[in-house]
């Protein structure tokens, strides 16, 4: 009997393997944060995730709660309030190894670093305080559009996204400047020894390298506000969330064989033209897969919220969909890649309006949200429903 209802179970698990997401299940899994705006894992085997704070610190959620002592505290050196703080983290590949991450934030300037710390020698919940290497830096010209998401991806390399300093548009199309941009540095290597500001090196495949006109960090440009963006884990295509003006709000999308492409920003948002004043022909540019109308909450959206591609094997009905969300209506998205030129995206759910900041993986492809006090998991109800109790 038992092996019957497994056979009719795993027969309609077949037939909604590939059917639209019409409802995810959204579970809270830790509350206590104070100002969350970032979750990552440590790629250690350890399961815990790794919560930043914008004021500055970093929270270990060990699997079942928040460590009491934070696992490094830089508030003292960061500038905080509007959009700036502790803004992105990020792993080293080989952190088991080496035990190196990165930090995105903003210091008391306003100006955006790159550092990079180390865990301690003695407690892997400790980092080491005193271990500060700035990687890079670069000026911020008024407080907001900072950007602040970094990650690594397959190749090793460390991707920064930076906004258009907000008070100049213009620098998203200006091919020497850092801003409006995501970056491209090899932290394992220093191009720049004579300058201790610099201790990165350029992969020598970056669009703009060596003689090319344009700054040799440069991988992507025409970026209004790259908040939060993702790669995705079975093959490093990156999904970018990037922040609108009035408009629209845009996702962005390429394939893993990229480099030196160009969103638009401030030539167009979405596929309306913004300011042409010095731009180029239409064909210069890359349009967004999927654009959401901005507007005042709580009908219409903010702040794009970038997301993941699904791949918790756990929950093989969402494989491959593209999780998104706004800042300001915490409706979940879910997109199909596979849509076309230009994805169509379903609203699958309701988080609230408690300020979602952005989305993580954890070590075997789990989809977490972050807001500023709670962490969510997104699973797939049916699944959850269907295998309880192992059918005792």
């Amino acid at each position: 009997m038992f092996k019957n209802i497994h056979l009719l179970l795993l027969l309609i698990i077949t037939n909604i393997i590939n059917a639209q997401p019409a409802a995810v299940q959204i579970n809270q899994v830790a509350d206590g944060l104070s100002s969350g705006v970032g979750l990552t894992n440590a790629g250690d085997g350890s399961g815990r995730l790794f919560a930043i704070q914008q004021s500055g610190e970093i929270i270990i959620w060990d699997g079942s709660d928040f460590l009491a002592t934070p696992f490094l505290d830089i508030s003292t050196v960061v500038s905080t309030g509007g959009e700036r703080g502790l803004l992105g983290i990020a792993f080293h590949p080989n952190y088991q190894t080496n035990g190196f991450f990165y930090l995105n934030y903003t210091d008391s300037l306003g100006d955006t670093v790159i550092a990079r710390y180390s865990v301690s020698a003695d407690d892997p919940n400790l980092a080491d305080t005193g271990s500060a290497l700035q990687i890079l830096s670069f000026d911020q010209p008024s407080a907001n559009h900072n950007g602040g998401d970094i990650h690594f991806a397959s190749d090793g390399y460390l991707y920064i996204a930076t906004g258009d300093g907000g008070a100049n548009s213009s620098t998203a199309q200006d091919i020497d400047s850092l801003l409006g941009k995501i970056l491209r540095v090899d932290v394992n290597n220093d191009d720049f020894p004579s300058d201790a500001s610099k201790n990165y090196a350029i992969p020598a495949s970056n669009p703009f390298v060596g003689a090319v006109p344009g700054a040799d960090e440069v991988w992507l440009m025409g970026l209004r506000n790259p908040w939060r963006f993702s790669f995705d884990r079975l093959n490093d295509d990156i999904i970018i969330g990037d922040v609108g003006e009035g408009t629209w709000e845009e996702v962005n999308y390429l394939t893993a064989a990229s480099g030196g492409e160009n969103f638009g920003w401030p030539c167009y948002e979405g596929d309306d033209v913004f300011n042409s004043s010095g731009c180029g022909s239409i064909g210069n540019y890359v349009f967004p897969v999927h654009s959401l109308p901005h507007g005042a909450p709580p009908n219409n959206n903010l702040s794009v919220i970038g997301g993941y591609r699904f791949r918790d094997a756990a929950y093989p009905r969402l494989n491959g969909w593209y999780f998104f969300t706004d800042w300001g209506t915490g409706i979940l998205w879910a997109a199909d890649p596979d849509s076309g030129a230009t994805w169509s995206a379903f609203n699958v759910g309701e988080m609230g309006t408690f300020f979602i900041t952005g989305f993580s993986e954890g070590e075997n492809g789990e989809l977490y949200v972050v807001s500023n006090w709670k962490i969510l998991q997104i699973v797939d109800p049916i699944i959850d429903v269907l295998f309880v109790d192992d059918f005792e």
